[in-house]
């Protein structure tokens, strides 16, 4: 269940609940400071010029606030924002639907920009630098290209693999910024802010506790706030407390390092099954259940940022730490991998 509740994505009740948590200004946006100063920079710039936003290309790990971001620029542009993504574009003719209903200075926001079809992406080439694109009218012998003209706008793609996108498009972007994992003490006042606006009562240890098994996420951190409120209502008279948050997320098997059932699983597998490495990514998939590229995306980038795995031509091996998680000792043929 843990696993799941962490990182599947969000059904709508989850949906509503993020957004009634996003910040819809820069002053209520926590982390990121340097990314956040040259947005507001960027955005004020482009307002003294009464001028339309350059193209922004935001990267990074999933649930760090690229959305959030996204609809803060164009709240801070007084813009409205368009929002979809790139697998639901299948092709060009939904794209130019998308343009040619948009008005000046206003926002397409393309989540996954880098699931774009090919034939897609290279509609956007023109779009993005000329505002203009090409629609191909009937078939065949008949067949002739009407170029129609676009509104100036804003194009902002969001990506959770930046090394995805193709050289072309990723310099069509005159603002690239990548979001970075969070801070404990960030995620500390996103778990307090979270608190006030759902109205439960929550101290600074509580805060601390929920923020230091959100994985460095503030989607994470919402989302286990979420359960500890849960928890706090029935059991503890709506009051959270360090003791309280620590008992509600062992009920999810996550622990005071905010590793939960499926981390504990990949690295117990690579200790026990492979003797601590160095295993492929396709046979450790195979061996927890867990298709490859979750692995990659979802676990190990926390995995390795802890300290617990390392990667190596070879494979994935386990590290020091990681033995000493697990009260094992490593072999003389592991130590030399350290």
């Amino acid at each position: 269940m843990s696993e799941r509740f962490i990182t599947d994505t969000l059904n709508q009740d989850d949906t509503e609940f993020d957004l009634s948590l996003r910040p819809a200004r820069f002053n209520d946006f926590i982390g990121q400071p340097k990314i956040k100063e040259r947005l507001e920079l960027f955005v004020e710039a482009a307002k003294g010029r009464q001028d339309v936003l350059d193209h922004v290309l935001l990267s990074g790990p999933p649930g760090l606030g690229k959305t959030t971001l996204a609809y803060i620029l164009a709240n801070a542009m007084g813009v409205n924002i368009r929002a979809t993504s790139g697998p639901v574009i299948d092709k060009p003719g939904d794209l130019a639907g998308m343009l040619t209903n948009l008005e000046k200075g206003d926002i397409l926001f393309i989540d996954e920009i880098h699931r774009l079809q090919k034939s897609v992406e290279e509609y956007l080439y023109s779009a993005m630098e000329d505002f203009v694109i090409d629609i191909v009218i009937d078939q065949g012998p008949h067949a002739r290209s009407v170029r129609l003209n676009l509104p100036r706008f804003t194009l902002i793609g969001a990506t959770t693999r930046s090394g995805l996108l193709t050289a072309p498009l990723r310099s069509r972007f005159g603002m690239p910024a990548r979001l970075d994992y969070y801070g404990a003490q960030d995620l500390r006042e996103i778990v307090k802010r979270s608190a006030r606006i759902l109205n439960v009562d929550i101290n600074e240890e509580g805060a601390e506790e929920v923020a230091g098994r959100a994985r460095g996420t503030p989607r994470i951190a919402n989302n286990l706030l979420r359960w500890v409120r849960d928890y706090a209502q029935v059991k503890a008279d709506n009051r959270i407390t360090r003791e309280i948050a620590d008992k509600a997320l062992a009920m999810l098997d996550i622990d005071e390092h905010g590793l939960d059932e499926m981390d504990k699983r990949i690295l117990e597998t690579i200790l026990h099954k492979f003797s601590g490495g160095p295993v492929g990514i396709g046979s450790l998939a195979v061996s927890v259940g867990e298709e490859a590229d979750t692995l990659e995306e979802v676990y190990e980038p926390f995995l390795i940022q802890e300290g617990y795995l390392k990667r190596t031509p070879q494979g994935r091996i386990a590290t020091e730490r990681c033995y000493e998680k697990f009260n094992l000792k490593p072999g003389k043929k592991q130590e030399e991998l350290f």
